[in-house]
């Protein structure tokens, strides 16, 4: 029987990819169980925030078993899923490889694999606390986009109301592992998730990342009271490189 593989917060890549190789199989289903079914609710928010449209080229990028990504595709854009985890990859591929508008691709999100200017729009869904230079990755996301393109982070945040921040980090804390444990998943996997959302950072510091790399117009909303954050930016129209 393999050991279970637990990453931690310096985020070696090779230890959180070969730890979501593992939890893949079981991914989604744990997600529901855990989130009471909100991951469809955010993943369709999600996608309402990107606006794909046909003919538009995006990337989905932390895509893990491409669900996100095979919502996009749905409106008719050309997707590429991207994830630095073979295991997802495998997983989307077996899932969604059906979807002639969706292609996968293996990749590092602080040195990704695409040219300047390629998508019209980015986005990341609870990938980025988990990328060891955050900061990196969101200057790549940058880079690849072009000019007047768009990008929307949503990921796990710091819900503002101090009573049910407290609840929340209790059942982080104390529930989750649990849940993910008994839905037959990694619980270490799941420890490394609570750590990893309490030490990440919360929505303004985020938004004042994402204008640190040179997005404008940056604007977040929360979803579920505050347990994730939807992000939105838009590359500079005139932009060619990072400032």
């Amino acid at each position: 029987m393999t050991e279970p593989n637990r990453a931690d917060l310096d985020r070696d890549p090779s230890r959180v990819s070969g730890m979501f190789d593992q939890v893949a199989p079981g991914y989604d289903r744990t997600n529901t169980v855990m989130t009471f079914g909100n991951d469809a609710i955010w993943r369709a928010a999600t996608t309402r925030a990107v606006a794909p449209q046909r003919g538009e080229r995006i990337l989905d990028l932390a895509a893990g078993t491409a669900s996100s990504s095979a919502s996009l595709a749905a409106s008719g854009a050309d997707v590429v899923a991207a994830d630095f985890s073979p295991g997802m990859l495998a997983e989307g591929k077996r899932r969604h490889g059906h979807l002639s508008n969706l292609t996968f691709a293996l990749a590092d999100a602080m040195d990704l694999p695409f040219a300047d200017d390629e998508f019209d729009a980015v986005t990341m869904s609870y990938g980025l606390r988990n990328v060891q230079q955050p900061k990196a990755a969101l200057a790549e996301l940058f880079r690849v986009t072009k000019p007047g393109g768009r990008l929307v982070i949503n990921e796990f945040s710091t819900p503002p109301d101090p009573v049910f921040r407290g609840l929340y980090r209790f059942y982080n804390a104390q529930v989750l592992p649990r849940v993910a444990r008994l839905a037959g998943t990694n619980g270490d996997a799941y420890d490394y998730l609570n750590e990893s959302i309490r030490d990440w950072p919360d929505q303004k510091k985020l938004a004042a990342w994402i204008r640190e790399a040179g997005w404008t117009d940056v604007a977040y909303r929360n979803l579920t009271f505050g347990i994730v954050a939807l992000h939105r930016a838009t590359k500079p129209a005139g932009a060619t490189e990072h400032p």
